[in-house]
């Protein structure tokens, strides 16, 4: 047995190196999950259409078959980053953001898995198969192309993006589904917790960044949210509030203009960068 064993040990070693040789710790990664404003708003005006950075690059979650994204490779980070049939989303902003302010070595990837008009229990791994069975029908289709697990979906990607990079922070937009729920907080924590386990990850080096949902000053019919999701740090210690006051929304106030996930993801930017030790 000892003689089997020295060997086996030795293999296991050497493949755990070549994986760690594998990951560019200059690709950083970024998970990012919510509702509706994470998946972006239908409606990418033609200028953003033909946007490229070789440097700032998606996953992809699903097939983007007019796009010709095969789910589970990397593709320019051109929108939409979510489903075929989203739009803009603060994922956008930020990466552009941070690539444009980080140095030309550095690379962005970002993940984006969301679901409209979802609630937090859909990421909660314990939670999610009662929610999926009385979800709404108009949730089916989102549903139905995360084979019902959102939250599985996203840890197979996040895993597959691990091959290429470093993850470095967890970007949340959600909360207007869970408009009034005081246990909010602690669902948010108990599925960033579950996230960092199931990836292998520790809070001190992957922050959590919440962003705020359509604020008042934009008439925001969930902006009492806000002052939930700004309370957040209070239960997960490494988390970060996203201000969104100021944001521009579009008539339904529940949702951002293309000018208002661009500024809204900039400033999810704004709030990593020191994090990352960045001036």
């Amino acid at each position: 047995m000892k003689k089997c064993f020295l060997p086996l040990a030795v293999a296991t070693l050497f493949l755990l190196c070549a994986r760690a040789q594998a990951q560019d710790k200059d690709f950083h990664i970024y998970l990012c999950l919510g509702q509706s404003n994470m998946e972006g708003y239908p409606g990418i005006p033609d200028e953003e259409k033909s946007y490229a950075n070789p440097r700032f690059q998606v996953l992809a979650a699903v097939d983007f078959p007019t796009l010709g994204r095969e789910q589970g490779k990397w593709y320019p980070a051109t929108p939409p980053l979510c489903r075929p049939n989203s739009g803009m989303s603060p994922a956008d902003g930020f990466g552009r953001a941070l690539a444009a302010a980080l140095p030309e070595n550095i690379r962005i990837g970002v993940v984006n898995v969301a679901v409209g008009g979802c609630k937090i229990e859909l990421f909660d791994p314990v939670a999610f198969p009662d929610y999926v069975a009385t979800a709404p029908g108009w949730m089916k289709g989102a549903l139905k192309a995360y084979n019902d697990s959102p939250y599985q979906r996203l840890v197979d990607m996040a895993r597959i993006a691990q091959q290429s990079g470093v993850i470095k922070g967890i970007l949340l937009h959600q909360g207007e589904s869970n408009v009034g729920d005081p246990a909010w907080p602690t669902k948010v924590k108990a599925v960033y917790e579950r996230l960092l386990a199931d990836l292998g990850l520790t809070a001190d080096t992957v922050p959590l960044l919440a962003g705020g949902v359509v604020p008042a000053d934009q008439q925001g019919k969930c902006a009492a949210m806000n002052a939930v999701i700004a309370d957040l740090p209070k239960t997960i210690p490494t988390a970060h509030f996203v201000s969104s006051d100021g944001c521009e929304a579009v008539a339904d106030h529940l949702h951002f203009s293309p000018a208002g996930y661009r500024e809204l993801g900039r400033r999810y930017a704004e709030t990593m960068l020191p994090l990352l030790g960045a001036k």
